[in-house]
């Protein structure tokens, strides 16, 4: 009997890995739908999908060892920083999937009612938030989609050595901007910044890839604590925010 490992858990879905299988149970089956059509579009390496039973998605394990973790020193080396950063860039010149993304308006509307929760209920000092909601303004502009992941964070994305073996949770992939994709690889890692953009291969704008890391992290925290995360852990979201200030 293998032992079973709970790798995420609250009650929106929760992922075990099960030997060399993840099962991925989602109170959403549309977040699977998407999943499974992004990998079968993606032109880079993602999970073996075993089999799907409403509401469990079968996924067999990819090789090797995720990039890093968030409030951690990542252990993967620069070509495989780089690597990624290719990897990403070859996502974002396929074909577009043929749903949409958040438009930026959206966004918009929802960072700032997360950051007049934040400011309400105490989670983070005023000061804090109205900095970063400051910065993020430069994300909030008009950008040409690309085939998005949506969620890049170096959890979901797997080396071996200094190769790329694949990416997972593709669940949030969508039309999208491909800074965020960038900036969400690179949250919490800036020191592998320069590693990631020389692996994607074109100019980007440095100052755009900021404020989307004080935008995810501004969206990103109420819903961390609630679902029983820590994003004031060290290394994590809230102290992206204080590097900012």
């Amino acid at each position: 009997m293998e032992e079973v490992e709970v790798v995420v858990a609250h009650h929106e879905r929760v992922t075990l890995r099960v030997g060399a299988v993840f099962l991925k149970i989602d109170a959403d089956q549309r977040r699977t739908d998407v999943e499974v059509a992004a990998m079968a579009m993606a032109p880079i390496p993602t999970p073996e999908v075993l089999w799907r039973r409403p509401p469990v998605l079968a996924l067999a394990a990819l090789p090797g060892t995720a990039l890093g973790r968030l409030g951690e020193p990542s252990t993967a080396s620069a070509a495989a920083w780089t690597a990624a950063g290719a990897a990403v860039r070859m996502l974002h010149d396929a074909p577009l999937p043929p749903w949409p993304g958040r438009s930026v308006d959206e966004i918009a509307a929802h960072l700032d009612g997360e950051c007049e929760l934040l400011v309400r209920n105490g989670v983070l000092p005023a000061g804090l938030v109205t900095r970063n909601r400051r910065i993020a303004e430069a994300a909030l502009r008009p950008w040409t989609p690309v085939f998005a992941h949506g969620d890049l964070q170096i959890t979901h994305v797997f080396v071996d050595g200094d190769e790329v073996t694949g990416v997972v949770d593709w669940s949030e992939a969508s039309q999208g901007d491909a800074l965020y994709d960038l900036a969400s690889l690179t949250l919490g890692h800036e020191e592998h910044l320069d590693d990631v953009v020389a692996g994607y291969g074109t100019d980007v704008d440095l100052d755009v890839i900021r404020a989307w890391w004080s935008l995810r992290s501004l969206r990103a925290v109420r819903w961390l604590v609630e679902h029983g995360f820590d994003p004031s852990a060290p290394g994590c979201e809230v102290d992206v925010l204080r590097a900012r200030m």
